[in-house]
């Protein structure tokens, strides 16, 4: 019976889906919603009472369907005092979205864009000088390694940029071409880097209270060989990384990020980026698949006051030793599905953000060092968070400030 339910709930969520993102056209006969795979169209007749598709699902099992609910989505309908339905009219499921702010937002980033990555490097300490040639302040070398991932360009056609950031005061001077790719290579970068996705993220610690965790993966240029002895020849596959991220829900801001191998586990990243999160941002849920159930992170995330939105396994017992939350939400989970569902939705906002980062700044990294490749993806995601907050800032009417040299030093 359990069985049930959850497969008619996730029914449901693909039909909302279909009602958001297709369009379904009424006939005389029934209204003719299109397949998810856009493989042609299905016929729903409806009642107000009961639902029929011609749909194979429909056919098999003679309940409703993804296309029966995407229906029931778009619908209203009255009931009198006999119980006669009228079906009313029907609607689209839409967001409101504020396009005055989207679009001057998009129109004036750029420019925005350099200023505030030129704020954010101005919290980055030069190492002392030694001997040697004296070398461009690692501010700098940030300030152009990041506008370089935002244009997209190569290192050689990138350096016009530079100019202009340089003519309108954001750098001392310009870099060679060849000074950006051997300082990705930098270790201590990294680091660097995440620190400044964290202190990006502070001039929303107003707005996010629910977090959603999740990973994904960045191509690289580079291919793995083998020979293959079933198939007797040689095979081959594109070398990946691994991001775990966590963002709020509302703003799609990330507030911590981890890169690693392509095939890390999940479930041991979710505490550190918990843990970054939590030292700027009051936690109020953490959303999260399957792969980061655990008694350890329910624990971690009770640290914090927060509840933990990670659905059960079908295996998972009730009883935990020393974890009321995990008994807690266990109970939820099993006897109020449709609420917990209600609230574990918001997950798929982690998924909306891997989105806008690839397509905005790429889904491969074209560098060819491993440790190049990790920063260059760290980079993707602190070009991702300044344009969230100049969306905001069109939005919300927020001015940030990154200066915190006087607070604390990267």
């Amino acid at each position: 019976m359990q069985t049930i339910e959850i497969e008619n709930e996730v029914r449901k969520q693909r039909g909302l889906k279909i009602a958001k993102n297709c369009k379904i056209k009424k006939t005389e006969e029934g209204w003719l919603v299109p397949s998810q795979s856009g493989m042609g169209l299905y016929l729903v007749i409806s009642d107000g009472y009961h639902s029929q598709c011609s749909c194979p699902d429909y056919e098999l099992r003679h309940q409703p369907c993804k296309h029966c609910f995407a229906v029931e989505f778009i619908i209203t309908k009255t009931t009198d005092s006999e119980g006669n339905v009228t079906i009313e009219k029907s609607m689209r499921i839409t967001y409101p979205q504020n396009w005055t702010a989207y679009n001057k937002a998009q129109t004036h980033e750029k420019d925005l864009f350099m200023r505030l990555l030129a704020d954010l490097c101005g919290n980055i300490d030069n190492p002392d000088y030694q001997f040697g040639r004296p070398k461009m302040a690692f501010g700098e070398m940030v300030f152009a390694s990041a506008l370089k991932v935002y244009t997209g360009f190569s290192c050689r056609r990138f350096i016009s940029d530079m100019r202009q950031a340089h003519e309108e005061g954001f750098v001392d001077s310009i870099c060679c071409y060849s000074s950006i790719s051997n300082y990705m290579r930098n270790e201590e970068l990294t680091s660097i880097l995440e620190k400044l996705i964290e202190i990006s993220s502070l001039p929303l610690k107003g707005c996010e209270a629910k977090f959603a965790v999740d990973s994904t993966g960045f191509a690289t240029i580079q291919y793995k060989r083998w020979f293959d002895a079933k198939y007797g020849k040689d095979m081959d596959k594109r070398i990946w990384l691994k991001a775990h991220a966590i963002c709020g829900v509302k703003t799609n801001i990330i507030t911590g990020i981890k890169v690693t191998d392509a095939y890390a586990n999940d479930c041991p990243i979710l505490p550190e980026l918990v843990n970054k999160t939590g030292k700027n941002f009051g936690i109020f849920e953490v959303l999260a698949d399957k792969a980061y159930l655990s008694r350890k992170n329910f624990k971690l995330v009770n640290e914090y006051d927060a509840l933990p939105y990670i659905p059960f396994k079908k295996n998972t017992k009730r009883t935990s030793k020393g974890c009321r939350l995990w008994r807690k939400m266990w109970l939820y989970f099993e006897y109020n599905r449709e609420r917990f569902l209600d609230h574990y939705h918001a997950r798929s906002n982690i998924e909306t953000t891997f989105s806008m980062i690839k397509a905005k700044f790429g889904t491969k990294v074209r560098s060819k060092d491993k440790t190049a490749q990790i920063n260059e993806i760290l980079l993707k995601v602190l070009c991702h968070n300044i344009c969230v907050i100049i969306q905001e800032m069109h939005e919300l009417g927020i001015q940030p400030n990154f200066c915190l040299k006087s607070e604390e030093d990267v």
